[in-house]
């Protein structure tokens, strides 16, 4: 107090401050910096501050303590696994058993918002009605994670329209999707040492690996979550 009043201060209340106020840690730049860390790993706070005009204390908040990141080898990953992330990884492994498929899709090189990922599940659906009628008619059970796109109000507004069950997903689990733990090494030893003039020759290049799939590929891969 004795401070306060040496420089002038008269009164005890809090005064106004300058500078952005800390509403700036709010859901819509929660948003925005999720889909940034996500289209690049390897950004780095400086970046997103300046790429979305918050300061830097505010993004190192949103990245720590509201999305619980960290930084390891030059790249954000998610936090270690809490013993009940792992008692929910070995129930929602059962039921990915049981209740397992797959389809495939591609985008543009865009980062995914909610409208884009509302967009990929219009083209799920048809490839879906087209190839496997009779799943639509019994109910279709989705897996994805917890990312901001997945859990949007939008996406989720999409879901329960057409009436899709979403398996529970644990956090911090990217090696409980078969796309991450059985697809992509194949996937990546496959195309390494490739060149491809177009985008077009890349889709081509990978529509014919997909479609020369041994037919047990995926079941393969879905099975092992158990052991996992």
């Amino acid at each position: 107090m004795g401070t306060w009043l040496g420089e002038g201060q008269t009164s005890l209340g809090e005064e106004p401050k300058s500078g952005r106020p800390k509403t700036s840690t709010n859901e819509e730049n929660t948003t925005r910096v999720d889909e940034l860390i996500r289209c690049d790993r390897r950004m780095k706070i400086r970046e997103i501050a300046l790429k979305l005009e918050i300061p830097k204390s505010t993004v190192y908040e949103i990245v720590h303590d509201t999305l619980g990141y960290r930084k390891v080898s030059a790249r954000w990953v998610p936090t270690m696994l809490t013993e009940d992330h792992k008692l929910q990884r070995v129930e929602i492994s059962q039921r990915l058993q049981d209740n397992g498929d797959e389809a495939t899709t591609h985008n543009d090189g865009q980062c995914i918002n909610a409208a884009r990922y509302c967009s990929t599940l219009d083209r799920l659906k048809e490839a879906i009605r087209r190839k496997r009628p009779g799943l639509l008619r019994r109910g279709v059970v989705l897996q994805h994670d917890n990312a901001t796109p997945h859990s949007a109000n939008l996406t989720q507004q999409w879901l329960q329209r057409y009436g899709w069950e979403i398996l529970p997903h644990p956090a911090h689990s990217p090696d409980l999707a078969p796309s991450d733990f059985h697809l992509f090494g194949p996937l990546k030893r496959h195309l390494g040492g490739m060149a491809f003039e177009t985008e077009d020759d890349l889709i081509s290049e990978l529509r014919n690996w997909f479609d020369n799939l041994d037919v047990d590929f995926f079941p393969v891969g879905i099975n092992s979550l158990l052991s996992r």
